[in-house]
């Protein structure tokens, strides 16, 4: 067996020294947390905690117990109860990146506020992408109000999709919805948990801070089993020192951090060691994400991750970008190919542009190929009846090809990914007779086709139903009386 392909950045050594010091800060300086019931149940395993300035320092001790509960693989099903991942080792899933303020038009190449119209539209074309494993809660409807837009966008994924589901909430009172639609889904409590259909997104505030919300929802995760993904942001530079290695101690010690709250709150919590840390360019105050540093630093924590035993993510594969163009290509290529050479558990970003708001639906069908190639990049170079190699040799030279040989029928579909229409392999005659098209107009050409062909969700009418009531109950809570008009 060939080895797997592999890219690495960091040694133990060095590994072992970032946890130190990581672990370091959190007993030293501790963390800020606005939560008051994680304040006590710290306090309740024997962190140093100042109440009324919210504040908490750790113990190693508390860490150590952490780390030792961590799940180091779960899996993730789809509504209709098929397991769709397993995060363990380095098994490579793709996943859109997740709450977009806008999408890119891709008549007036305008990039504006996307609709309900234009969700249900991109859930169809990601059910149809055969290389992103999972929706995410891509982008933020403006058609509706603010109060539901978190609770809404699950609702649309899984009301149209089948496929799961990473998504997260910016209010604690988004949550009871958002978990109800899964309850809804899955039949019970404890369907939900022995078959998770969604992951949340947890992010902590660098440097070193948890908002009530954010660590509300790990608590309540932690309770229904509901997987999430810790994404610290830290940024070199501007909110962590400007070294990578000092960079990777922030983000180090803030993942650490919610592990802890996770894991003391509920032993044996599903986690993934995530982020979405990026360099900061003082030159345009923007936090690159296509940036070389940036796609390092994510390659190097998954690195940490796994050396703890933890599955991983990152945002990577996506661009900083304003269009559909060559850098929007550079930069989400080299992304997906260091993240599967890393072997990041779960990739978050194909599709996105403009450091990570903005959804481009033409660039998420040239991302699904992008992810199909690194995909079969990683399953290596092995012999497949290739020795002894003398007899295919003389069928070669006494037929003068071997393109219907036996090894070829069998093996050709294994060795070689072959790309849809989005991506052009014809020859320039060719190229021409078919309408000399663009990268672009393919893309559009291709994402119609996708959605044009999409077939509605296999969950039930009565669960789809059920959905919709929850879904009417929480607009009206916030004074929305109607949904917007659904797409037939």
């Amino acid at each position: 067996m060939s080895p797997r392909p592999r890219v690495k950045f960091l040694d133990d050594e060095l590994i072992g020294r970032i946890l130190d010091e990581a672990r370091s800060i959190l007993q030293e300086l501790g963390c800020t947390i606005h939560n008051l019931e994680v304040l006590h149940l710290l306090a309740d395993f024997g962190a140093d905690v100042d109440i009324a300035g919210r504040h908490v320092r750790l113990t190693g001790g508390m860490i150590d117990r952490a780390l030792s509960t961590v799940p180091k693989q779960f899996r993730l099903y789809d509504s209709l109860g098929n397991e769709t991942h397993c995060f363990a080792e380095e098994n490579v899933y793709f996943t859109p990146g997740s709450a977009a303020l806008h999408i890119l038009d891709p008549g007036s190449h305008e990039i504006r506020r996307p609709t309900t119209d234009d969700y249900v539209r991109y859930v169809k074309l990601v059910s149809g992408l055969n290389h992103i494993a999972s929706q995410s809660t891509a982008m933020i409807p403006a058609d509706v109000v603010e109060n539901v837009s978190d609770s809404y966008r699950l609702y649309l994924s899984l009301l149209f999709g089948e496929k799961p589901v990473v998504t997260g909430t910016f209010t604690a009172e988004s949550f009871e919805a958002m978990k109800d639609f899964q309850l809804i889904v899955r039949g019970d409590e404890r369907g939900l948990k022995d078959k998770p259909l969604c992951i949340f997104s947890c992010c902590p505030t660098s440097p070193l801070k948890w908002s009530d919300v954010t660590s509300q929802n790990v608590l309540d995760c932690a309770r229904w089993g509901i997987p999430v993904e810790f994404i610290s942001m830290p940024l070199s530079g501007f909110m962590a020192p400007v070294t990578l290695v000092g960079t990777l101690v922030a983000h180090t010690a803030e993942t650490l951090s919610g592990i802890v709250i996770s894991q003391l709150s509920h032993p044996g919590a599903p986690v993934l060691y995530g982020g979405s840390p990026a360099a900061f360019d003082i030159r345009y105050e923007t936090t690159p994400m296509g940036a070389v540093e940036t796609q390092m630093v994510d390659c190097a924590y998954n690195e940490i991750g796994h050396f703890l035993g933890i599955p991983t993510q990152a945002y990577i594969s996506l661009s900083d970008a304003k269009m559909l163009d060559a850098q929007a290509g550079l930069e989400s290529s080299m992304g997906a190919t260091l993240a599967a050479l890393a072997g990041i558990n779960n990739v978050s970003g194909p599709g996105m542009l403009d450091f990570e708001s903005c959804q481009s639906l033409e660039k998420l069908v040239l991302d699904n190929e992008i992810c199909g190639m690194v995909l079969r990049m990683v399953h290596g170079i092995q012999p497949k009846e290739d020795f002894p190699a003398l007899p295919i040799f003389q069928e070669l030279l006494r037929e003068k090809h071997l393109l219907i040989s036996k090894h070829t029928r069998k093996y050709l579909k294994d060795e070689h990914y072959f790309p849809g229409s989005v991506i052009d392999r014809a020859n320039l005659s060719r190229w021409r007779q078919e309408g000399a098209m663009s990268l672009e107009t393919r893309a559009v050409r291709e994402v119609e086709r996708i959605i044009g062909s999409s077939a509605p969700s296999a969950l039930s009418q009565d669960k789809k139903q059920h959905l919709t009531e929850r879904m009417v109950v929480e607009a009206r809570k916030h004074g929305m009386e109607t949904l917007p008009s659904l797409p037939v």
